[in-house]
């Protein structure tokens, strides 16, 4: 039992250590608050406030798994090399695969909302 809670303290320092050295892990949250405040603003439904969890959770998790690879292949390769930098060039796009999936997302449920309230 004491190695899954000392797991789940390096989990969190790693969450942490994301948001303390990567400036988009901190765009990603600058927008989910946003997305939140709008939520409360707009009343979303409980199936529209379960998609953005789940967009939050892509982004924030492919954020991370980005940030692994980028530091895995500068341990690796510390010199310039093709194929490290070919890696961490897909890892974020990733990220931006599901940012853009996830904005996509966000305009499908908050467009219609801010158009009633405009012009409904």
């Amino acid at each position: 039992m004491n190695k899954r809670i000392k797991s789940f303290g390096y989990a969190f320092r790693g969450i942490w250590k994301a948001f303390a050295t990567q400036p988009n892990m901190r765009i990603h949250l600058i927008v989910a608050v946003l997305v939140v405040i709008c939520g409360f603003l707009f009343r979303i439904s409980t199936i529209e406030w379960m998609f953005c969890l789940l967009c939050f959770g892509l982004v924030f998790g492919a954020e991370l798994i980005n940030s692994a690879i980028e530091s895995v292949v500068d341990l690796a390769s510390p010199e310039k090399n093709k194929l490290a930098g070919d890696a961490k060039d897909m890892a974020a796009g990733a990220v931006l695969v599901c940012a853009i999936f996830s904005a996509i997302v966000g305009l499908i449920i908050f467009v219609p909302k801010g158009w009633n309230l405009l012009f409904g």
